[in-house]
């Protein structure tokens, strides 16, 4: 058998990753393809795959090792010629990404801007311009878009939606390289987004370009003992476009109580006849169908801004922010006007689940058209969201409570729900907002509305 050297593929525009996980040891047989090891960089966590099959001789790697692109990862005895540059680049595997995609931006300093993602291994491809990671194509409604099985199994294993990704080849053949594009702006796109905002008037530290007075810069020290603790990950990466969304967009809240009294009744009781299939549905999957009709009626709400041109999308998929132990992240619900209260609260919990393990791919956070940011298990009465471009609304959820309502004769208990509804005044008005509000308290306040 002939020995050997698995070494990094791409792992995009990184230096050198730390490795966090090894997964195999010597002596062990793999397959090609078969992960190896995990490495993270400062967004994302990714596996790196194995480029034949054959046993473990020797590991050239430990925990905690930097690695970049060509080091060396372990020497194998192959067995035969089967190598994964036979049937393509080596797609390196998310493991665990840490990071919000290009799908929200609620309060709590969260923005899906783009969603973490691994990087395949490139040979040699023609450069591909990178496109927007988040602009579903008009052309996934004529049918499957046009790739090569083996693209499509590709793409099948990185979790990137085809109908999002423009082709380069004859007649708009999708090729492998776009695809690995498409992975790669996703990825980068938050990098992106950071080197332009600090390089922007007006988005650095001093603020100089918006004609603001300089950062104050004080030594806290001299007043007591300090602390000092590297930012997460997660905002790291958020602050930028944060930063952006608030300051360009002209946002306005208002904010509305909606009656879920009889809502939440219902809630309970479906929960107790679905006890035993282990199905619990939370007041936000009611919540996200709601949404669904009052975009339905308010398309422009579900739209986005280009240029001079309003997008109307023909699609509602609805984001929603999830704490993680690494913080928030905003997975979203596609097609959730398609789906049942029972089947979008199912889906919220896997994507829940899988945002807690750190396993959410790009396409599990991209595409979002409208977010829902929920802060009702913890507590707060309204509060104001920053909209994540390009979607130009965001909802607020607070906790509900009991509280004394007339009911033109006498005061009754009823269970309310704060909601808070930020909005881009360049393509909504005071009336539209409110009539939106009001529009979704109603479903809210009796649900069958949602049939009519």
């Amino acid at each position: 058998m002939a020995t050997v050297e698995v070494k990094v593929p791409d792992i995009g525009d990184f230096s050198e990753v730390a490795v966090i996980e090894v997964l195999v040891k010597a002596g062990d047989v793999v397959k090609v393809e078969q992960s190896l090891i995990t490495v993270e960089s400062d967004k994302a966590s990714m596996e790196i795959p194995s480029s034949h099959a054959g046993v473990v001789k020797e590991l050239k790697v430990q925990l905690g090792d930097k690695v970049r692109e060509g080091s060396l990862v372990m020497v194998l005895e192959a067995q035969g010629e089967a190598t994964a540059a036979a049937a393509g680049p080596a797609p390196v595997a998310p493991a665990a990404a840490s990071a919000a995609p290009a799908a929200a931006s609620p309060s709590a300093a969260v923005t899906a801007a783009a969603a973490p993602t691994a990087i395949p291994a490139v040979q040699a491809l023609p450069p591909v311009a990178a496109q927007a990671a988040h602009a579903p194509l008009a052309a996934s409604t004529q049918g499957l878009p046009h790739a090569s099985p083996s693209v499509r199994k590709f793409a099948r294993e990185l979790g990137v939606p085809l109908h999002e990704v423009k082709g380069s080849g004859a007649k708009g053949r999708i090729m492998q390289a776009d695809v690995q594009a498409f992975t790669k702006s996703v990825m980068a796109g938050t990098v992106q987004t950071a080197a332009q905002a600090a390089s922007a008037p007006g988005a650095g530290a001093a603020g100089e370009g918006l004609g603001l007075i300089p950062w104050p810069k004080t030594d806290f020290a001299k007043f007591g003992p300090i602390q000092r603790k590297e930012l997460g990950r997660i905002k790291k990466i958020s602050g930028a476009n944060l930063l952006r969304n608030a300051v360009m967009i002209p946002a306005v809240t208002n904010h509305e109580d909606a009656d879920i009294t009889e809502l939440e009744a219902f809630r309970v009781a479906t929960n107790k006849e679905n006890e035993k299939v282990g199905v619990k549905v939370t007041m936000l999957a009611f919540l996200v169908k709601a949404c669904v009709a009052a975009l339905k009626k308010f398309p422009e709400f579900n739209s986005s801004l280009d240029g001079d041109e309003l997008v109307y999308k023909q699609y509602w998929h609805i984001g929603f922010a999830a704490d993680t132990p690494n913080g928030l992240v905003v997975p979203v619900v596609k097609n959730a006007d398609q789906k049942g209260i029972l089947q979008i609260g199912q889906e919220m919990g896997e994507l829940a689940r899988k945002a807690r393990e750190g396993k959410l791919g790009p396409a599990d956070m991209s595409g979002a058209t409208f977010t829902i940011s929920s802060l009702g298990g913890i507590g707060g009465r309204y509060f104001t969201p920053i909209i994540n471009a390009p979607e130009v609304a965001i909802l607020g959820v607070c906790k509900s409570q009991m509280e004394p309502v007339w009911n033109g004769q006498e005061f009754v208990a009823r269970l309310m729900l704060p909601l808070s509804l930020t909005w881009d005044h360049r393509v909504i008005d005071g009336a539209a907002a409110a009539r939106f509000n009001a529009y979704l308290c109603q479903i809210l306040a009796d649900f069958r509305r949602i049939i009519l």
